[in-house]
């Protein structure tokens, strides 16, 4: 092992497991059969000795191969390229629904439910999803998709998209999910990254209320698409939808066409490509295997999450992101239901997420930071009304916390019996690096320690571990990882492993505090550096969020002749007035440090986000130095980028 195995102390922790959350959780239970009594321990065994730690794992998680596996590793082509689980047959489609649709005690079981932006509400059992999925892999053979074919995914996070996922799986082809808030042109770009032959899309959903024309959309990609082959829409809103020779109705596919078989895949066959993007360069591809993107969600979520049958999760997702994908492999495949919320956590009204959690009892809610900003000012502080006693955890991801939301959400929502289980990768690493476990204590807006099976550090500009804020590295390889970017793997090794010698560098500011616990400090990109000084933005956000006048706050930095960058920050108003920048200044003075102080404090209307409720903050920091802006494809037109002024 080369990295830390630190978790945090229990001496300095605000929530600590109780004997409920220590009886039920699954990693819990395997420590206790393979005789580790601590976190450390087990981590460190997980690194050094990877074959007996992931052949007890994947046994332990119930994930099946039709075929055994033999050997864990093949580093035959490279280091940065290793093949997983050789010798074995996996299907996703197996794992996730084949196994529980034919359970006498998970068929009736809902699989997926989803509550819509407009309101409405559906739900799938296991038994129906596994019928969907027989009919659909069958109606997709009939029209020639074989196994490595990629079928596109332009959907909200209804039902048929797990349907869809698994569909594809079951039959060796490769899903290309795309956000189901672009525009014709960045959908075409990914279905012809990809070459997609087939595009499953819906006539509508709503956004805010509104109508979106998704087919539409769809129609306009598919002219510039020369791969594409067939449309396949489902009805969704009702609403108009144009018509095309290539189009096929979902109900139709496979309509009295026997089922046809599960495909035997290699355990590194791709069974998605998800495309992220960035402010330059061409989307990114990232390939993600049958066993590694299981076997990681199953980690993650049965381990971190200790998703079990009974649990339902609810979180605010795409598709198009790597959250809808990931929910579908982490919850379904242990028999648990996934409640998809599309939208806005705050409309109609901040009230609704609570109404999710109460109308169908979950037992986890994810929660990004910038959610929990946004809903603590229009609820002034307060807590829900409704009932939520069925959740047992919050999770969160995205982004870094500000304190003062973290602790409303702790304090004053969970009522602090409810651990935050704050989760932090990415798309390339098929899910997270750092995590706060159900078994470990909990301080404000950091993570307990490293994922099991990912050597993790913090390293400084000389490749040297430190104690202050570096880059956030792992030392080794890991089931999970992306098996580099869809036919670019140059620029994969350009991106994460050329800057040392096998070390996945991920693009995070990251620190260990004195207490063993582990935060992350935002974007390297997005560092700002200040008389020699690195410096991430979240800290001086959180100080300004901690006045009472601030709603949000974007950090971003600015060139300077002198002291390398200034501090400009960006604000929003939880209500019209005189803003008094002294006090900000003084909160950041307070929380932060003089030195982190500003050196101008701007009053906006709305921060630009993405679609997702990010803030896009190297969008806002090109905007205000009149720089080009990059893929804005992202952006939710609700806050648009010129709200931000420019630079005078």
């Amino acid at each position: 092992m080369k990295g830390r195995a630190s978790f945090g102390s229990v001496e300095t922790a605000v929530w600590r497991p109780s004997e409920r959350e220590l009886a039920r959780s699954r990693l819990a239970q395997a420590m206790r059969r393979w005789r580790f009594d601590r976190l450390p321990d087990l981590h460190r065994h997980s690194i050094d000795e990877p074959e007996a730690f992931w052949r007890k794992t994947v046994d332990d998680l119930g994930i099946t191969f039709s075929q055994p596996w033999s050997s864990l590793i093949d580093t035959s082509n490279g280091y940065e390229f290793p093949r997983w689980f050789n010798g074995g047959r996996i299907n996703v489609a197996t794992n996730c629904v084949g196994r529980h649709a034919t359970d006498r005690d998970a068929a009736a079981r809902p699989a997926v439910i989803y509550e819509g932006d407009s309101g409405a509400r559906r739900e799938m059992s296991y038994a129906e999803l596994g019928a969907e999925v027989e009919r659909v892999a069958a109606g997709l053979r009939a029209i020639g998709i074989a196994k490595g074919d990629r079928v596109g995914f332009f959907l909200p996070v209804i039902p048929e998209a797990a349907v869809a996922v698994l569909a594809c799986a079951k039959i060796g082809a490769i899903g290309v999910p795309a956000f189901s808030g672009y525009g014709p042109e960045p959908l075409a770009s990914r279905l012809n990254a990809a070459e997609v032959k087939a595009l499953i899309t819906v006539d509508g959903t709503t956004r805010r209320g509104k109508r979106v024309a998704m087919k539409e959309f769809a129609d306009e990609a598919a002219k510039l698409a020369p791969s594409l082959r067939h449309v396949i829409m489902i009805r969704h809103d009702g609403g108009a939808a144009g018509s095309h020779a290539r189009d096929l109705a979902w109900t139709d596919l496979g309509k009295g066409l026997p089922a046809v078989p599960t495909e035997a895949c290699d355990p590194n066959d791709p069974v998605m490509i998800i495309f992220t993007s960035g402010t330059t360069g061409a989307p990114k591809g990232i390939v993600h295997s049958h066993a590694g993107f299981l076997v990681k969600a199953g980690l993650d979520f049965g381990y971190g999450f200790d998703i079990q049958a009974g649990d339902r999760l609810g979180w605010i997702a795409d598709m198009g992101w790597m959250l809808g994908p990931l929910m579908i492999l982490g919850t379904l495949q242990f028999g648990a239901t996934i409640v998809w919320i599309e939208g806005l956590p705050n409309f109609p009204d901040e009230s609704r997420l609570w109404r999710i959690v109460e109308r169908n009892r979950l037992t986890v809610l994810g929660l990004a930071p910038t959610a929990a900003r946004g809903i603590r000012a229009a609820m002034d502080g307060g807590a829900p009304a409704q009932d939520i006693s069925s959740l047992r955890a919050f999770a969160s991801t995205g982004e870094a916390w500000d304190a003062p939301s973290w602790q409303w959400l702790f304090e004053t929502v969970g009522q602090r019996t409810r651990p935050i289980l704050n989760y932090s990768g990415g798309t390339e690493t098929g899910g997270g690096i750092l995590m706060n476990y159900t078994i470990t204590p909990m301080t404000p807006a950091s993570f307990a320690g490293p994922i099991l099976g990912q050597d993790v550090d913090v390293l400084d500009a000389d490749g040297k571990p430190t104690n202050g804020i570096g880059e956030l590295v792992v030392r080794n390889t890991w089931p999970g990882m992306t098996h580099a970017f869809w036919r670019d793997p140059d620029r994969y090794i350009g991106t994460y492993w050329d800057r040392w010698p096998h070390t996945w560098v991920h693009g995070d500011l990251a620190s260990v505090d004195t207490d063993g616990y582990w935060h992350i400090h935002g974007r390297s990109d997005d560092t700002i550096k200040v008389a020699g000084r690195r410096i991430g933005p979240a800290e001086i956000e959180s100080a300004l969020v901690a006045n009472p006048q601030i709603a949000e706050a974007a950090v971003i930095g600015v060139p300077d002749p002198d002291k390398g960058s200034n501090i400009v920050a960006f604000v929003t108003l939880k209500s019209p007035g005189v803003f008094d920048i002294s006090g900000a200044s003084a909160s950041v003075t307070r929380l932060a440090g003089k030195a982190m102080v500003p050196s101008a404090i701007i009053p906006v209307e709305a921060l630009p986000k993405t679609k997702n409720g990010k803030i896009m903050r190297r969008a806002i920091r090109a905007r205000y130095l009149g720089e080009a802006t990059g893929d804005m494809s992202a952006l939710d037109t609700a806050t648009p980028l010129d709200l931000i002024p420019v630079q005078g």
